[in-house]
């Protein structure tokens, strides 16, 4: 099967997953959870957080993890049910911009790092928006890969592949930012935003985070950059890794806006 743009797999979300757990947790807290809500979280990959809200809600609540990704459905399906909370933790494959559930279903509902994919976030956050209760929390945490850098003397090469990352590699890369606007649009009230900027020394992470072999490979063959300044740069941050001064940074921004 041809990946679509900006594609992701189980076993990247679950390892980009565990560096943000302080970020999920704050996320759970704006979603003011209780037992026996009912809550979505839109996105869910491979339940990277539905095993958590469950045991917050309880087992007289309900949580749904929905993803457009059956592979991301299977393996959040066995994590749920490994984990003892299949009983109310389900999974199931959707569109995000044309949810199968009920208006006012859901308490709360909560999305990460999905925007950024998708074409038409928009119309996705008038679907969390419908299915929510009046006075129920809508959260919605994603990347703005506009932020992305990297510490190089190669600033010309660094400044295109992030471009590249941002504006091509991805369908809506610069979500992060765009997501107060469409909040103040759709008329929620009591909307607040926080801002997470993330740093790592670690560059074999932050290849896996920037799937840097493949937007460089697309870089390339969309005539972004030459093979010689690829080379270039891929040894530059090597030699840099090698000596322990390896530097890069982006940020995360999360709104939150409760429905009337």
């Amino acid at each position: 099967m041809t990946q679509s743009k900006g594609y992701v797999d189980p076993q990247y979300l679950l390892a980009v997953g565990n560096q943000l757990n302080h970020i999920k947790q704050r996320s759970y807290a704006l979603m003011q959870i209780q037992l026996g809500h009912k809550v979505l979280d839109l996105g869910c990959g491979p339940g990277t957080d539905t095993i958590t809200l469950g045991s917050l809600v309880g087992v007289n609540g309900q949580v749904i993890g929905a993803d457009y990704d059956e592979a991301m459905i299977t393996e959040a399906e066995q994590r749920a049910e490994q984990a003892g909370v299949n009983a109310w933790v389900r999974h199931q494959r959707v569109d995000a911009v044309s949810l199968p559930f009920a208006t006012a279903y859901f308490d709360s509902c909560r999305s990460e790092r999905l925007f950024q994919h998708l074409l038409n976030p928009a119309q996705a956050l008038c679907e969390m928006i419908r299915v929510t209760k009046p006075g129920g929390w809508v959260v919605v945490l994603d990347t703005d890969w506009g932020t992305w850098s990297t510490d190089s003397d190669d600033t010309d090469i660094e400044r295109r592949l992030a471009r590249f990352l941002a504006e091509t590699f991805l369908h809506n890369g610069c979500s992060g930012r765009k997501l107060y606007r469409l909040f103040k649009q759709q008329m929620l009230t009591d909307i607040s935003f926080e801002v997470f900027p993330l740093a790592t020394t670690n560059y074999a992470l932050a290849r896996q985070v920037t799937q840097a072999e493949r937007s460089e490979r697309e870089a390339l063959k969309a005539s972004v950059i030459t093979a010689q300044e690829l080379q270039r740069w891929q040894t530059g941050l090597e030699k840099a890794d090698s000596e322990g001064i390896y530097f890069s940074s982006v940020n995360l921004i999360m709104i939150a806006g409760c429905k009337k």
